[in-house]
């Protein structure tokens, strides 16, 4: 369970500090959320893989939530559309990831 909450805070981070970077276009002083963001996004990945969880898991599930979550988060704060392709483009990468996890060796 450690593994999944380390995985879920690093995405959650990631995508912070990705909507950050449009922010910080117009407003260059989140640009230390980015970084910070960033950095964490990059140690929790790191404890997570040291916890066990495979990398071609951790990272499908990691590129999975982070575009789905980052295309709402677009959609929320930035007022970016969200048409029926993406829709389906974001559905067929996460039953990809699916896949991937089902394959894989437990």
């Amino acid at each position: 369970m450690t593994t999944w909450l380390l995985l879920g805070a690093a995405i959650v981070s990631e995508v912070t500090a990705t909507l950050s970077l449009k922010r910080a276009l117009d407003r260059p002083a989140f640009y230390v959320f980015v970084a910070l963001g960033y950095l964490l996004a990059f140690v929790l990945l790191s404890l997570t893989l040291r916890e066990g969880l495979g990398i071609g898991v951790a990272y499908g599930v990691w590129a999975a939530l982070g575009v789905g979550l980052t295309a709402l988060g677009s959609r929320v704060f930035f007022g970016e559309p969200i048409t029926p392709v993406m829709v389906a483009g974001l559905a067929l990468i996460v039953g990809g990831v699916l896949l991937v996890e089902i394959g894989s060796p437990h």
